[in-house]
C-alpha cells in the first residue's frame, strides 16, 4: 500500500554533484505529498547550495548531529528517512529512533535489508538511466513508479540564487564571461589542460570574451604550477580558491556559460539554468549516459565509442577519448552561446 509522509529526511552526504542530482526527487516528493516538509542531510560544504533549492525546507549538516543521530531523530517530527546513499549509522539510528518509514536500496547493503522497512531494489551499475533519474527509484513506496525522461528533469529544479555584488563587479567589464572549471578533484575524467589552453587562446580572437578559471585553492595552485601559459593569458583570470561555494553559485549564475568535465560545478551550473557544456568519455561508469549535464541550457560532448586502450581505468586523469574532443568543437558551442546572448540583447 502506498505510503504518505509529513516530514521526510533525505540523506545525501557525498559530493556536491551527487547532491544536486538528488534534488529533482525532492521536487517530485512535494507533488506526491502536498504540504510535506523536506529536510536534506548533507555535508557542511554542500549545505550552502542546498539552501538555495526551493524544494528543501531545511538543511542539516551531518557534522552537527553525527554524534547523536538517534537523539536528533527522536527530537524531530521526521516520519520518513530516505537513504539516497548507503549509510549504516543512519539506517541503524532510524530503526532505533522508531522512524515509521525507512526507505533504502536493499540491493546495495545487507544492513539496508535489515533496518529499512520500505525497501527498493535496483542496480545503478546495470541501469541505463542517468543518476538523476535513478534517484526516482526511491519513490516506489509512494506508489510512484514513473521515471521521468531526461528532458523532463530540468523542470524539477527550482532555485532562488541571490545576486552577488562582488561577482557583478568582476563580470561587468566584459561582454561575455566564460567559466572553465578545468579540474575535477578526481571525480571525473578531465579534458586535457592543453585543450583548455588552446580554447582560451582561440577565444582571444573573440572581442569582449573573458575566461574565468574556477576551482579549489589546491586546483588553483596546480594551474599556476602546471599551466602557467593558460593562467598568464590576458583574457584569463584565475579565481580558484577565492570564493565560497555560495558565492561560486552566484558567480556561475551571473556569468554567461560554464565548461567542465564530470564534476560538481558542472551539475550545479546545469541545474540552475546556466549555459553549460559537459565533456565526457564514452566509457562506463563515467559516460554521459550516467553523468551528463542536464539542464534547460545544458549540452554535452563525447565520442560515440571508446577510442583508447585502458579507457575504463578509473585512476586515469585524462585519456585519448577526452583528447579527441577538439578545442574547435568546443569553440563552436561557445560561439553559439555568444550569438545567442547578442541576439537576446538586440
Amino acid at each position: 500500500m502506498p505510503i504518505t509522509s509529513k516530514h521526510i529526511l533525505i540523506s545525501r552526504q557525498d559530493n556536491i554533484g551527487d547532491v544536486i542530482l538528488t534534488l529533482p526527487m525532492a521536487a517530485r516528493l512535494k507533488q506526491l505529498n502536498p504540504g510535506v516538509r523536506i529536510t536534506l542531510l548533507c555535508r557542511a560544504y554542500a549545505a550552502e547550495v542546498v539552501r538555495y533549492c526551493n524544494d528543501i525546507d531545511d538543511v542539516v549538516e551531518i557534522e552537527s548531529i553525527e554524534n547523536d543521530l538517534v537523539g536528533y531523530l527522536k527530537r524531530s517530527d521526521i516520519d520518513t528517512v530516505i537513504l539516497a546513499q548507503p549509510d549504516r549509522a543512519l539506517a541503524i539510528a532510524s530503526f532505533r529512533a522508531g522512524i515509521r518509514h525507512r526507505i533504502g536500496n536493499a540491493r546495495q547493503k545487507i544492513y539496508q535489508l535489515i533496518y529499512c522497512n520500505r525497501r527498493v531494489r535496483f542496480s545503478k551499475g546495470l541501469s541505463e538511466h542517468h543518476e538523476s533519474q535513478i534517484n526516482f527509484e526511491f519513490l516506489r513506496p509512494y506508489g510512484d513508479k514513473h521515471i521521468p525522461e531526461r528532458n523532463e528533469i530540468p523542470s524539477f529544479y527550482h532555485f532562488s540564487i541571490p545576486h552577488d555584488e562582488a561577482s557583478s563587479a568582476l563580470l561587468a567589464p566584459h561582454a561575455f564571461n566564460l567559466i572553465l572549471h578545468t579540474k575535477s578533484n578526481g571525480h571525473g575524467r578531465e579534458w586535457p589542460i592543453e585543450s583548455y589552453l588552446a580554447l582560451a587562446q582561440e577565444l582571444r580572437r573573440q572581442p569582449g570574451v573573458h575566461v574565468w578559471l574556477t576551482g579549489s585553492p589546491k586546483e588553483g595552485e596546480w594551474l599556476r604550477e602546471n599551466a602557467p601559459e593558460l593562467v598568464g593569458l590576458p583574457n584569463v583570470s584565475n579565481v580558484c580558491g577565492t570564493q565560497t561555494l555560495a558565492r561560486l553559485t552566484s558567480f556561475i549564475h551571473q556569468a554567461d556559460g560554464l565548461i567542465a568535465s564530470g564534476t560538481g560545478p558542472l551539475h550545479l551550473s546545469a541545474a540552475i539554468g546556466q549555459r553549460t557544456l559537459g565533456l565526457f568519455p564514452p566509457t562506463r561508469p563515467m559516460h554521459p549516459g550516467r553523468w551528463a549535464a542536464i539542464g534547460k541550457r545544458a549540452s554535452n560532448l563525447c565520442l560515440a565509442e571508446a577510442g583508447c586502450v585502458g579507457c575504463s581505468a578509473r585512476d586515469k586523469i585524462t585519456c585519448d577519448c577526452m583528447r579527441a574532443i577538439t578545442p574547435q568543437a568546443v569553440i563552436e558551442v561557445v560561439r553559439g552561446w555568444i550569438e545567442e546572448k547578442q541576439a537576446a540583447g538586440r
